[in-house]
């Protein structure tokens, strides 16, 4: 099987019918999406169809990747594009193997089941306990060829930490994703190459030209040794080509070809007369450190340097928009968005043609466990026709509003908890009960004010967008926010969290004083500094008292 030359990737059709196709085509106008079994299977066809892209395309300059972006490749042109590459994804057979290494067997590996190539799958030490409660052992047997080598590809672009020299991805255990998207799913070709760059940009970053052999790019095709000379080398990107990006393999592994069996595939539920059943593994693989900048991921700053973002509990939401879309330059919370969402917004932008939406995926990790598979589409409305000046103009306007909703979020939660739990209760939580109670709360906080988020978004990108020297930044619309906020976070402490409460658990006065708290804080001095409101009214006597009291 080649996963170049063979019809591997599910995919959804314009009349809603679910196909296999070929990378050739990939540019089919009738294909709208890939439709695989698993969410986060789709995610990783996206990231392996761009990145072969990435890697084959001769694309040279902006105006050769508008061209393609209007009037696609047809499959011949794709089939020639890829030719070169093809000996690097065959997945069985005696030679090199697509992500699986071929020394892997001379090194007595662990044998495992092929379920343990599913990221959410129970640890072996979880089993033993028996604590799999709810993805249950026993579920996934055997895996036809196509799901296993979609498997494949998805752990090992997101390999989590998996015990000592199981090695996470380039990224970091669980990277998070985010990739541009048109404003309707037309077809799948316009997503794809949206995220693809011309060429030279791609090269400036990630490795070295000269590493032209391609061993520097597919790392399988040659012994593990000849990139990583003992299991305490690194790997940063001067020892390899810039395409390795894409191709990273931290695990060890290798199919096993030799017992195949014959059934039906546990995930696509297809026939198959290969069915996979297991696979060998060994610890201590390509072992990535140093300063990679993935294009498809955001990053934050740490200690001077750059490190890749990952989803976090709680989800994703509009709280993330400027740092993802735009970036935040915040001293306290430097962030950066994901190369193609930069290049596409601030390069390309009259290039784009209409609306444009932010895809956000990946694994919230917790070490090697996966706590939950998150995505998310942002709207980014006529962002990419805005100008590199009112973009300017528009994220510190952005900063604001999000930095009220995240001090209004923490207000709830502390009146909240203050209302049904003394503070000599609430001190002795324990971390992960706090950090709980947090999520559960602010949670329903910003699904409550997103509709409101994004109104407000739009009509800001549409004033600097239809003039670059307008401020949206006005005080009335941030009067208007407070206002949003304040009255979204007094309902939901009403009739949500506290008020909806039954009657004999509850202790009036504790309620009376974590309400007056709740006021008090959305109405005071630090909301009104981050707003830039003007100074209220000072709170009658008395107001104001911590809701510390048991009654």
């Amino acid at each position: 099987m080649n996963l170049i030359e063979d019809h591997w990737m599910p995919v959804r059709r314009t009349d809603g019918s679910r196909d296999w196709i070929a990378p050739p085509q990939l540019s089919d106008p009738d294909i709208i999406a890939f439709d695989a079994d698993r969410a986060d299977f789709n995610g990783a066809l996206m990231q392996f169809a761009i990145g072969l892209l990435q890697t084959t395309a001769p694309i040279e300059s902006p105006t050769a990747w508008r061209q393609l972006l209007t009037t696609p490749p047809d499959a011949q042109t794709l089939r020639d594009w890829f030719a070169p590459v093809v000996e690097a994804f065959k997945l069985d057979g005696d030679g090199p193997r697509f992500m699986q290494d071929s020394t892997v067997l001379q090194d007595s590996p662990e044998t495992y089941p092929i379920s343990a190539l599913l990221i959410d799958a129970p640890a072996d030490n979880t089993v033993k306990l028996n604590k799999d409660l709810f993805v249950k052992r026993g579920q996934v047997e055997a895996l036809c060829p196509i799901c296993a080598a979609a498997g494949l590809f998805t752990l090992q672009t997101n390999a989590p930490g998996g015990g000592p020299g199981y090695r996470t991805g380039l990224r970091g255990g669980g990277p998070l994703t985010t990739l541009i998207l048109s404003a309707s799913n037309r077809e799948l070709w316009s997503n794809i190459w949206l995220n693809v760059l011309h060429r030279p940009l791609h090269l400036e970053r990630n490795g070295r030209t000269d590493k032209a052999q391609k061993h520097f790019r597919f790392p399988w095709l040659a012994d593990i040794r000849t990139l990583q000379r003992d299991k305490h080398w690194e790997i940063n990107p001067e020892q390899v080509h810039p395409d390795h990006v894409f191709w990273a393999t931290p695990r060890r592994i290798r199919f096993d070809f030799d017992n195949l069996e014959r059934g039906i595939c546990a995930l696509c539920g297809q026939e198959s007369s290969k069915l996979i059943s297991r696979f060998a593994a060994k610890n201590y693989g390509h072992n990535y450190k140093g300063a990679w900048e993935h294009p498809l991921s955001p990053q934050y700053e740490t200690k001077g340097e750059w490190l890749p973002l990952h989803p976090q509990p709680g989800g994703i939401g509009y709280r993330h928009w400027l740092g993802w879309v735009l970036g935040m330059p915040d001293a306290k919370n430097k962030q950066r968005p994901a190369r193609v969402v930069t290049h596409a917004i601030e390069s390309r932008h009259r290039q784009l043609g209409g609306t444009l939406r932010l895809w956000a995926f990946g694994y919230d990790m917790d070490n090697m466990k996966a706590r939950c598979w998150y995505e998310s589409t942002l709207p980014l409305y006529a962002l990419g026709e805005c100008s590199k000046s009112a973009l300017g103009t528009l994220a510190p306007a952005i900063a604001t509003i999000i930095e009220a909703s995240d001090a209004a979020a923490d207000y709830l939660n502390d009146a909240v908890k203050n209302a049904w739990f003394a503070e000599s209760q609430t001190k002795r939580w324990p971390a992960a009960r706090s950090q709980q109670f947090l999520w559960n709360v602010q949670s329903h906080f910003w699904a409550r004010t997103e509709a409101a988020f994004y109104s407000k978004l739009q009509q800001y990108i549409e004033a600097v967008r239809q003039d670059e020297s307008a401020d949206p930044d006005t005080l009335e619309s941030r009067q208007a926010w407070h206002h949003a906020l304040r009255s979204a976070a007094l309902d939901l402490f009403d009739t949500t969290f506290v008020g909806a409460g039954p009657i004999e658990r509850q202790k009036p006065r504790r309620v009376a004083e974590a309400h007056r708290q709740l006021v008090n804080s959305l109405n005071g001095k630090k909301m009104r500094e981050v707003l830039r409101l003007p100074a209220a009214d000072k709170p009658a006597a008395g107001r104001g008292k911590s809701a510390t009291a048991d009654v």
